[in-house]
């Protein structure tokens, strides 16, 4: 189901995916700005066919872990960006990039977590029965 609490999660690590692709426009890695846009984006795929996917909790599970996967590598490649970065190190003139990857991050783990919950829920029901 669409209302359960795992999908405002999911549509939340969706929503940030989204704002690291318009974001990270500036982002210039091995010669090419398009490395950063392409995780972004297939995270941001990934994503909405994980909350279609609700009959489905193990695809689910895995699609999320695979985004988890992809959300750790940007989150490295930023990094690296960061420290490669010519001028100073004061952070806030360098971008807010590396936030959007490490709350998704954040946010498809409690929704990992939540649908192991009404896994864990189900057969146990269904030992009742």
């Amino acid at each position: 189901m669409l209302q359960r609490i795992q999908t405002i999660f999911m549509i939340l690590a969706v929503l940030s995916a989204a704002a690291l692709h318009f974001t990270a426009m500036d982002v210039e890695l091995f010669g090419s700005t398009y490395v950063i846009a392409a995780l972004s984006l297939l995270c941001f795929v990934l994503g909405v066919i994980s909350i279609f996917s609700y009959k489905n909790r193990p695809r689910q599970i895995l699609l999320n872990n695979i985004s988890m996967l992809i959300n750790a590598l940007l989150t490295g490649l930023l990094l690296y960006w960061l420290l490669i970065l010519s001028g100073g190190m004061s952070f806030p003139e360098k971008g807010i990039e590396l936030v959007f990857p490490l709350v998704a991050l954040l946010c498809l783990f409690l929704a990992n977590s939540y649908i192991r919950r009404d896994t864990r829920l189900v057969k146990s029901a269904d030992r009742i029965r």
